[in-house]
């Protein structure tokens, strides 16, 4: 068949109460008819759409019945329908979309309680903050919404394996039985203990693990790692300290490190700049390789963060095989985000070129970047700045005194031995072992000073400090850019308009539309533009769509 040659019959159709439309009107406002079945059939005068009647495949229609050929069909496809069953089994979720985690608490708590309420999970951005700041925020959660599905982030802190433990001492105390592991580049002794820790098996005899972990990677070997299990190595030290016993040792080599594993693409943060239409089938093809190898009787999902911000987007993960949708970016351009009025503003400006790569705060001299805005910042070029003088000279003193000038009055905005004083006393509190190698080493003194201008950076932005517009430092991939030429003209083109549930509702259900787009393209339908293009829409009118009831939510 020629491309210009129409579809082949697959059956028969039998008209019942709804009217036929010819397909070039009637198609683009039936497929957003999620809860409805769709029909293409043919006529002598050309094609058309209908929302009911009864279908009989490979059946040859019967004139005498009034029956016509069928050409094409859909089933109804709510939003909740999308992703893998198991995965919202696991969690208790009726939509498989997370709400990932962004540091600082931009990933807030009104944001994961939004986010849980409306039947999708978020994860509550605890990267960078203290542990009685963490343990505040899961107390919160726990006691305003006990009942509201949520989890908390767990970041790799390089050379600081005491904060790891502090926080995982906290979700065991706590209870906290769900944790997103992210930034990791290897298994640490905490993350393996909070994993294993309880570990049992339950009536039926099936292991059981109480604490779940969903893993966020964009390499390969460290998604390998999340995907078997834990270290025996790690175990036997675990064991050996009195921390778990032999029992739950011996049962953790049955399963993966992981729940669920989140392929990481190109996102803001932490990111390797990966693309997705690669990274999702290789991770899948991975974890299906390694549950083989291990007879895991729950093998984990896998699902797709970086670059999700359009409905296209989303349905072409969902078409790739992911168990979820992670999104970031655009969350932190929503009003329960925990930051300021000012960057949700920067944001809602930001074009897809408008992202760059910058020098991570956390890993600066293990020459790590994460990605940022730089539209409307000089952040990343003085973050650069930063690492080039520190690669280049093993002391303050020995920079060019034109640079060092610049340095103090620009960045730090004060002498370099003052802010030394107080990045001291931010050491104290968090990580004592710096102090005292920065006072052996003047190039780790150094690194900590610069290392200093870049957290605050990124606390300038969550504040809005006016006075450090120029140097805030915003996490953001090209997903921002691409969600604001989507929602450009429309109501969500605004800042204050933009909410959690309504952003993620929308992806949800234009990806649900664009699926069905496909569907019919699959079959061989040449559709009319726009059919399958959705623009975003009030909840009132996507509740209408989907069905009331797969929309519970009230509108």
């Amino acid at each position: 068949m020629n491309a210009a040659a129409p579809p082949t019959s697959i059956g028969s159709w039998h008209p019942g109460q709804d009217p036929l439309d010819p397909i070039e009107s009637g198609l683009a406002p039936a497929l957003p008819e999620l809860g409805r079945p769709l029909f293409i059939v043919r006529r002598p005068e050309g094609l058309f759409v209908s929302r009911g009647g009864t279908a009989r495949l490979g059946i040859a229609p019967e004139p005498a019945a009034a029956e016509l050929p069928l050409l094409a069909h859909v089933p109804p496809l709510p939003p909740s329908r999308l992703g893998d069953a198991g995965f919202k089994a696991r969690y208790g979720l009726r939509f498989a979309y997370v709400a990932g985690e962004m540091a600082n608490g931009i990933t807030s708590v009104a944001m994961v309680r939004e986010a849980g309420r409306a039947g999708m999970i978020g994860f509550f951005g605890a990267a960078g903050l203290m542990p009685g700041e963490v343990e505040s925020a899961i107390l919160r959660l726990k006691e305003d919404s006990p009942a509201v599905p949520f989890g908390v982030n767990l970041i790799h802190s390089p050379g600081n394996l005491e904060l790891e433990a502090a926080l995982v001492e906290i979700f065991l105390r706590r209870e906290m039985r769900l944790a997103s592991a992210s930034a990791f580049v290897d298994l640490t002794w905490p993350l393996v203990y909070y994993r294993v820790k309880g570990i049992r098996r339950d009536a039926q005899g099936r292991i059981f693990c109480p604490n779940r972990l969903v893993g966020k990677a964009s390499r390969v070997e460290v998604a390998r790692r999340f995907l078997s299990p834990p270290p025996e190595k790690i175990l036997a030290q675990l064991v050996g300290r009195g921390l778990i016993t032999a029992a739950e040792a011996s049962l953790a080599a049955a399963v993966p490190m992981v729940d669920d594993l989140t392929a990481e693409a190109d996102s803001g943060g932490h990111t390797d700049n990966r693309p997705a239409i690669t990274l999702l089938p290789t991770f899948r093809a991975l974890r299906d390789e390694t549950a083989a190898a291990h007879g895991f009787a729950t093998p984990p999902g896998v699902g797709l963060g970086g670059g999700i911000a359009t409905p296209a987007a989303a349905a072409a993960a969902f078409a790739m095989g992911a168990a979820y949708i992670l999104t970031g970016s655009i969350n932190q351009a929503c009003v329960e985000a925990g930051t300021s009025p000012a960057v949700r503003t920067m944001l809602a400006e930001a074009g897809q070129a408008d992202v760059t790569m910058a020098p991570a705060a956390d890993m600066f001299e293990m020459g790590v970047k994460v990605q940022v805005l730089k539209r409307g910042t000089m952040f990343p070029h003085r973050a650069a700045k930063l690492y080039e003088l520190y690669s280049a000279y093993e002391r303050f003193d020995q920079i060019p005194a034109r640079q060092r000038e610049i340095v103090e009055k620009e960045l730090l905005r004060s002498g370099f031995d003052e802010e030394w004083r107080n990045t001291r006393e931010f050491f104290r509190a968090r990580d004592p072992k710096q102090i005292e190698r920065a006072e052996k080493d003047a190039k780790h003194k150094m690194a900590l000073v610069f290392r200093s201008y870049l957290g605050r950076a990124s606390t300038w932005a969550v504040t809005g400090e006016p006075t450090r517009r120029l140097d805030y430092q915003i996490w953001c991939g090209p997903a921002m850019g691409a969600f604001n030429q989507w929602t450009k003209g429309s109501f969500l083109e605004k800042p204050e308009n933009r909410r959690i549930v309504t952003v993620a509702l929308n992806l949800l259900f234009g990806a649900a539309v664009a699926t069905r787009a496909a569907w019919l393209q699959a079959q061989g339908v040449c559709l009319p533009r726009p059919a399958g293009a959705t623009p975003p829409l009030e909840l009132s009118e996507i509740g209408k769509l989907a069905g009331e009831n797969d929309f519970p939510l009230k509108i």
